[in-house]
């Protein structure tokens, strides 16, 4: 047993500790972080208003406004597009194809790649969260002397938000696994860091063990807070 742990601890400290290798790991966990950070801000704000405006669109009707109607037919089209395409084929066609003639950061790259993916999808969970909100309510609030405008920020959207926020939590979990992938553009992330000790340690075992547990703790420390957000705000409904 103590030849079994002791093979352990070298192991470690060969894999991680000599030639401060675990510094490359620490190096690709800040990029993750800041890819998934910066491209879900993104996602949030262009999901917000794609699925205002697609929801709206359910609420009353197709616009008559030829402007309008054709910012919904673009809405519909980015929806369709991104959702039916792979994360990967974005990320390359973003890197490689729009931005083939810019010098570019590779991150700020990832960042749009993963930002406008994750739009399309929070758009269809705040779409969804505004449509389970019943039209009596925007009935009261016009009743009220408020405007469809008024309307909707005071008495409908904090209503969606919290009826969307266990699928936009899933949402936000599912991107920072997404990054996983950044490593095609050469952008060495988190899962990227693996390959490069293992090209100087001939080990695979350890470095995906490590990199395996690290996004397992990120992932259980979002569920962790989402949770905690969820009962506070169920707390404040019974109040």
């Amino acid at each position: 047993m103590a030849d079994f742990f002791k093979n352990i601890a070298d192991q470690f400290v060969f894999n991680f500790i000599e030639g401060d290798r675990w510094q490359i790991i620490l190096d690709g966990l800040l990029v993750t972080l800041k890819v998934t950070l910066f491209a879900a801000l993104i996602g949030i704000a262009l999901g917000f208003l794609v699925g205002l405006i697609r929801a709206n669109r359910e609420r009353n009707g197709r616009s008559r406004n030829f402007r309008y109607f054709r910012l919904e037919w673009l809405c519909d089209i980015y929806v369709t597009v991104i959702r039916g395409t792979p994360v990967m084929v974005q990320l390359l066609i973003i890197y490689f194809v729009v931005f083939a003639a810019v010098d570019i950061d590779k991150s700020l790259a990832a960042i749009i790649a993963f930002g406008f993916n994750s739009g399309a999808y929070v758009s269809e969970i705040f779409r969804s969260g505004i449509l389970s909100i019943d039209i009596g309510q925007t009935e009261a609030g016009r009743s009220l002397g408020l405007t469809s405008a008024q309307t909707m920020v005071k008495v409908i959207l904090p209503q969606a938000v919290k009826n969307a926020l266990p699928a936009l939590g899933n949402e936000m979990i599912t991107l920072l696994k997404e990054t996983s992938v950044v490593g095609y553009i050469g952008l060495v992330d988190l899962t990227k860091s693996y390959s490069i000790i293992q090209s100087r340690t001939l080990s695979a075992f350890w470095p995906l063990i490590a990199i395996a547990l690290i996004y397992l703790v990120m992932v259980m420390g979002l569920t962790k807070l989402l949770g905690i957000l969820e009962r506070r705000l169920r707390q404040s409904d019974k109040r």
